[in-house]
């Protein structure tokens, strides 16, 4: 699996420590940036791991800084991104299984190393149940696509 990682300055020794685990356990990594702890702003490093991922250069993409928030909101203006917030391995999990998240956002200031190591781990091996979930994700694509009403009405309520 090929992973697409960035961070802005807050995340950065987080980044270089997940990498480093991915990496010794046979993922291929793409390093996003950034490369150093100097100020650097988190959208500059979300947009091209997201672009990574929905072009299908990466299989996934992972993103930190420091609450993990601005991440999140960056990743999720890429038009087929996913993108989920995770503090702990369950809601890691469960954005894999019931979200089909592509993108995992971290609050490299906010949780310790091996509880970021335990997420990572926890959201690569989720598979995506599918099932009643995958209505809803085609939902979002189609609201993505402006093939849907997105104002939050019920289509036959129109």
């Amino acid at each position: 699996m090929k992973v697409a990682i960035g961070s802005d300055h807050r995340g950065y020794q987080a980044k270089e420590k997940v990498k480093a685990m991915l990496i010794s356990k046979n993922y291929e990594v793409m390093d996003m940036g950034t490369d150093s702890p100097v100020s650097f702003d988190y959208p500059d490093a979300a947009y091209p791991t997201c672009k990574a991922v929905v072009n299908g250069q990466a299989d996934r993409g992972i993103l930190l800084c420091g609450t993990g928030i601005g991440m999140c909101i960056s990743a999720n203006k890429v038009r087929g991104v996913r993108a989920a917030l995770c503090h702990d391995e369950l809601t890691a999990e469960m954005s894999r299984r019931h979200n089909d998240a592509n993108v995992l956002c971290l609050p490299a200031d906010l949780i310790g190393e091996e509880l970021i190591r335990r997420i990572v781990e926890a959201w690569l091996k989720s598979p995506f149940e599918g099932g009643r979930h995958e209505r809803r994700i085609k939902k979002i694509t189609e609201c993505e696509q402006k093939e849907h009403n997105c104002d939050g009405q019920h289509p036959s309520r129109q």
